[in-house]
């Protein structure tokens, strides 16, 4: 018998949520609790697992289609047997043999030349993020040369694809020749390139978490006033006392970077300056300063898209745990398996890309939230100190703030409580 597999309440309040990307086919054999299709809410990308055993007889919602909690996704077949109207020689059997599944790892059979000639996207060597990609960007992941271990597919492949990129053979370079003084030898011919006119383009579905992130961005300038205010600080104490600290911090296996700091010395700032840690309510025009301090750390996931994921309750955490919360947040990004309640409740954002944070940005508010932290690389730089030139370790900071409630002076104030949070960090541990 036919079973209809609906969308599940997901919790958190959440109504409906866009299919991105079926993880099985129709006549795909699925297990109880194995993941079967990703589903995009206001909150998260989620894995819906199947609640039975049985055969995908019907996919009824289709990707970048939105559903609302309680209808319909799929119908699963029980008894195991397809429903499809018109028999096949690869019809699945009633009674299918038991396959062992390892997780994004497709069994290899003997290879044959019908298999070779059949092969479907089930064959292909490829995780279920890259399928996803694949399909987003319009890539056929079938005709792909896999680059991976075994002819796996990889992100990198799809991406060259989807782009044109194509590996051209190299021609060798003649030795240059010295000119010769007063040669009456004919200049050189200019090299000339081939050239064509074709305007070569590619179009990207904007759908599962880009789409979110464009509709939140657009919900931010839309209601938020940004005012940017900018500063330096000397980071040669910090780092001295990261220095300090990161071996101790391996011995409990924590990776200690400077996040950790950051998310503390911004959580005492908050704490002096509390209509920073605030939201405004347009219904009730009201500002509704927070007496929760949860800090959201924008990380990368697989497709380079950022999320923001929250420390709750930095306040009562220590720099051990927030950096241990920071890198299972970053993992579960990578590996999708971020949680509506990983979301929930932020009251200030900070983001940072390491190595790669340039000198300066301007990042938008994570809305409602009042501010987001732009934190930038250290490095080493001449300052003025005591009227000599001396190389300390700087680092650039820039603060975007809703100026509906915040204005510039104030914005300053707690900028410079910050700084001197950072520039003291032993006093993080006064808190």
């Amino acid at each position: 018998m036919a079973f209809e597999f609906n969308l599940p309440d997901i919790g958190e309040g959440v109504t409906e949520g866009e299919i991105v990307s079926w993880l099985v086919q129709k006549g795909d054999t699925v297990t109880e609790d194995q993941p079967i299709v990703e589903v995009m809410t206001d909150k998260a990308t989620v894995e819906i697992a199947s609640p039975k055993n049985g055969v995908i007889a019907e996919i009824i919602g289709n990707e970048g289609e939105t559903i609302e909690v309680g209808k319909p996704l799929a119908m699963i077949n029980e008894n195991g047997a397809s429903t499809s109207a018109t028999s096949t020689k690869d019809t699945v059997p009633s009674s299918p043999a038991p396959v062992e599944v390892t997780e994004n790892v497709t069994p290899i059979a003997t290879a044959t030349k019908q298999s070779a000639a059949t092969a479907t996207a089930e064959h292909v060597l490829a995780a279920p993020i890259t399928r996803k990609t694949a399909r987003e960007m319009g890539v056929d992941i079938n005709s792909l040369p896999g680059s991976g271990p075994l002819g796996r597919i990889t992100m990198e492949d799809v991406k060259n694809a989807a782009s044109g990129k194509i590996n051209m053979p190299t021609t060798p370079t003649a030795k240059p020749q010295q000119p010769a003084a007063m040669s009456n030898t004919p200049a050189l011919a200019i090299p000339t390139r081939a050239i064509t006119s074709e305007k070569s383009e590619t179009r990207i579905p904007v759908k599962g978490i880009r789409k979110k992130i464009v509709e939140n961005m657009r919900k931010s300038l839309d209601h938020a006033a940004h005012f940017s205010h900018m500063d330096e600080l000397d980071a040669t104490n910090l780092v001295a006392a990261r220095g300090r600290l990161k071996e101790k911090a391996a011995q409990y296996g924590v990776k200690l970077n400077y996040l950790p700091f950051v998310v503390k010395a911004l959580v005492e700032a908050l704490k002096l300056y509390p209509r920073l840690n605030a939201s405004f309510d347009e219904s009730s025009n009201e500002i509704v300063e927070k007496h929760y301090y949860n800090i959201g750390v924008a990380v990368a996931t697989q497709s380079d898209d950022l999320v923001v994921p929250v420390i709750h309750n930095a306040d009562q955490k220590g720099l051990l745990q927030i950096a241990s919360e920071i890198k299972e947040l970053a993992d579960k990004a990578q590996t999708n398996k971020l949680t509506p309640g990983d979301f929930a409740d932020g009251t200030f954002t900070v983001t940072s890309l390491g190595t790669f944070a340039g000198t300066y940005a301007t990042p938008i508010i994570n809305y409602p939230e009042m501010g987001i932290l732009g934190f930038y690389k250290i490095a080493p730089r001449p300052v003025v100190r005591d009227g000599e030139i001396v190389a300390r370790q700087m680092a650039n900071i820039s603060f975007s703030i809703d100026h509906r409630i915040v204005d510039g002076y104030l914005g300053a104030k707690f900028t410079k409580a910050f700084i001197e949070f950072l520039e003291n960090p032993e006093m993080l541990l006064m808190f």
